[in-house]
């Protein structure tokens, strides 16, 4: 990525340009294989985003409270108490294959899995 005279510090306000060399490393970082097509749909696309991100950083913030959230959220907490809401039968019955007291599942790992 180059950066017109700000050291490629995409903090710095400026015009950020992202080329398709930039995109096919980030893809192959990710390990993704994008086609001709996806790579300059990509590229135009992370462009759009450091452009707007560019354009954020020309606003002054001073005296702007950092939030998480831009509502006034305020969690709601209870007691964390263990209660029995079904019986293990219960549970067994609602269950697509059971061996009481197991539940019957797929196999996801084979022999050889080492696990």
């Amino acid at each position: 990525m180059t950066n017109n005279d700000q050291n490629n510090n995409p903090t710095n306000s400026g015009d950020i340009h992202i080329t398709e060399d930039d995109v096919r490393h980030v893809a192959k970082l990710s390990r993704l294989k994008l086609s001709d097509d996806d790579l300059h749909h990509f590229t135009d696309q992370l462009g759009a985003v450091l452009a707007y991100v560019s354009k954020l950083n020309e606003l002054d913030v001073d005296g702007v409270e950092p939030m998480a959230h831009p509502m006034d959220v305020t969690n709601v907490f209870r007691r964390d108490e263990p209660e029995s809401l079904y019986t293990a039968d219960q549970m067994l019955a609602s269950a697509p294959d059971a061996h009481p007291p197991f539940y019957k599942v797929t196999k996801v790992l084979d022999d050889g899995s080492g696990a």
